[in-house]
């Protein structure tokens, strides 16, 4: 726990000052994350957003030297797939994913998949996504969706990259679209969880992960703290989303990576378990899903 309580602080220090000015990495803060025994990844991030703007390079730069060995970072437009592209090229420790949202999927074209079929061959890319569906809107219009969504389930499949998946109000026609498209043979996680036990058996035994973040600590959670105690302890991945869906107690502020511990501190109340133990198994998914030992 000690270990865990080092990232804390600093986590703490980092959110509660709006500007990361403050750090100097020969200071006696970073050196804090030196004699940790794990480090943990944030296997789905958004560092390209606006909200980064200010701070993001030193705030992707202290990552490593909190414990947060390794960041995902996630495309979810064709502005923001060349995004990560660029990220992954200046920092070490932040691998990529590209693939566009469905809720971003009218701007996509022929000439622009094509694009999209070249980039993600390259070096650091590690997965197709986000890619899926999503209902909580009327738009864009769901045949679409669900028409791009199975093209870029086949562009994985070409590549031979795992998926991340993305599923809102759309639990039966992601399912069934992953099933008829033979996904199990390409294997991804299921980003950002948020069905309840039955759907996470399906998709489990596809074999694909499930991503858990800042929603496994809201209190009226019920449904995804129950997936949290269901599903296979190696079959669980950590995420932040950020800056999106910010764990508790900085729930409704800018998310970041920072915040990982958080997340596996719910995790391992949930599971009574050792919570380096947690952060440890994940880190391992993590690297197992993205292949990045290999």
């Amino acid at each position: 726990m000690a270990l865990l309580w080092g990232v804390f602080c600093i986590a703490r220090i980092c959110l509660a000052i709006s500007s990361l000015d403050w750090y100097n990495k020969d200071s006696k803060n970073s050196k804090r994350g030196e004699d940790m025994e794990y480090s943990m990844i944030d296997s789905h991030a958004h560092y390209d957003d606006e909200q980064f703007e200010k701070d993001r390079d030193k705030l992707l730069t202290i990552l490593p030297e909190v414990g947060i060995g390794l960041v995902v970072n996630v495309g979810a437009s064709m502005e923001s797939c060349k995004s990560t592209i660029a990220l992954t090229k200046k920092y070490p420790h932040v691998y990529g994913a590209l693939g566009v949202h469905p809720g971003s999927v009218e701007e996509l074209n022929e000439d622009r998949f094509v694009w999209l079929s070249q980039a993600v061959r390259q070096e650091k890319i590690v997965a197709v996504g986000e890619i899926g569906l999503d209902y909580y809107y009327d738009e864009p219009d769901r045949q679409l969706q669900k028409d791009w969504f199975a093209r870029q389930i086949s562009l994985a499949a070409d590549v031979g990259l795992p998926m991340i998946i993305h599923s809102r109000e759309a639990a039966q026609d992601t399912y069934d679209i992953m099933r008829s498209l033979g996904c199990e043979d390409v294997g991804g996680v299921i980003h950002c969880f948020s069905y309840g036990v039955e759907m996470a058996r399906k998709f489990l035994d596809m074999g694909f992960y499930l991503g858990l973040g800042g929603v496994v600590t809201f209190k009226n959670a019920r449904t995804v703290k129950e997936v949290a105690a269901y599903a296979p302890m190696d079959r669980i991945v950590l995420e932040t989303d950020c800056p999106y869906l910010s764990p508790v107690p900085y729930r409704g502020k800018r998310n970041s990576s920072l915040n990982l511990p958080y997340v596996a501190e719910a995790i391992a109340q949930i599971r009574d378990m050792d919570v380096e133990e947690v952060c440890r198994v994940t880190s391992e998914n993590v690297r197992a899903l993205y292949r990045l030992d290999s």
